[in-house]
């Protein structure tokens, strides 16, 4: 199983547009698909239609070794994806953590018993870099960073990558950043061009050459407890999923790519 946290500390960047969207484009090529929510708003959760009174297990459970990842995944109604949903009780983990030995190590831990039952598992990190976010740096194979083109996104960039490279050197020395993706892109804001050309001269090929565009339907399809591509397959945002899935297939190892 190839494990992808969808990281950004900076909030409103799309972090769990993206990965409400590429699970389910991961899920329609025949992946086996995991989804961890691992945002205390469970805005994941949502936005592949399980609603909060119908999450009895969730992340929380998991990291406080409650249960075990099998009594936490729940069937979603997208063929081929699952979720570990999360609750409120989660926004109480950063706490109870602290005084656990292993805090960076419990989601690492439950997912080992998963290498084989998936294909390949997205964790929704929350907005900030506390102990929900290094559960998942440590748990993952690489990062997906998506960043709005704004600024202010460039200077939590750096933050970021910063901590990307601590992570490497005192819990997970295999991760890597598979790519940063620009969200939000809107071609009449001449800032939007420049922020797009500024972190293209500073990171080059790390940069997806997709663009995910500001879209109203991207925006709706959460109220609808739907990822976009089910809401509606044809709008530019679906269309930029599913180009940006496709090119993130190209850069998963090679006996990992999908057909």
């Amino acid at each position: 199983m190839i494990s992808i946290a969808i990281a950004n500390q900076k909030g409103g960047v799309g972090k769990t547009t993206s990965a409400i969207n590429l699970a389910t484009a991961f899920a329609a090529s025949g992946w086996r698909t995991l989804l961890i929510d691992l945002d205390p708003q469970g805005n994941a959760s949502t936005g592949v239609g399980v609603s909060a009174a119908s999450r009895e297990m969730s992340s929380y459970d998991l990291l406080l070794g409650d249960a075990p990842l099998g009594d936490c995944v729940m069937q979603t109604t997208i063929p081929g994806l699952s979720l570990v949903p999360a609750t409120v009780d989660l926004s109480g983990a950063e706490v109870e953590l602290v005084s656990i030995t292993d805090r960076t190590h419990r989601l690492r831990r439950a997912l080992s018993s998963a290498q084989n039952a998936y294909e390949i598992c997205f964790i929704d990190c929350p907005p900030s870099l506390g102990l929900l976010t290094l559960n998942a740096l440590t748990a993952a194979d690489t990062v997906l960073v998506p960043l709005q083109c704004e600024f202010f996104a460039l200077e939590g960039l750096s933050q970021l990558l910063q901590t990307v490279e601590r992570v490497q050197q005192r819990f997970n020395s295999e991760l890597g950043i598979i790519g940063v993706a620009l969200t939000m892109f809107d071609r009449r804001n001449r800032l939007t061009d420049q922020v797009s050309d500024d972190v293209r001269s500073c990171l080059g090929k790390l940069v997806f050459n997709t663009e995910i565009p500001r879209n109203v339907r991207l925006s709706e399809a959460p109220s609808h407890g739907l990822p976009a591509l089910i809401y509606d397959q044809h709008c530019t945002g679906s269309r930029a999923y599913l180009a940006l899935a496709r090119e993130l297939i190209s850069r998963l190892p090679e006996n990992r790519k999908a057909a």
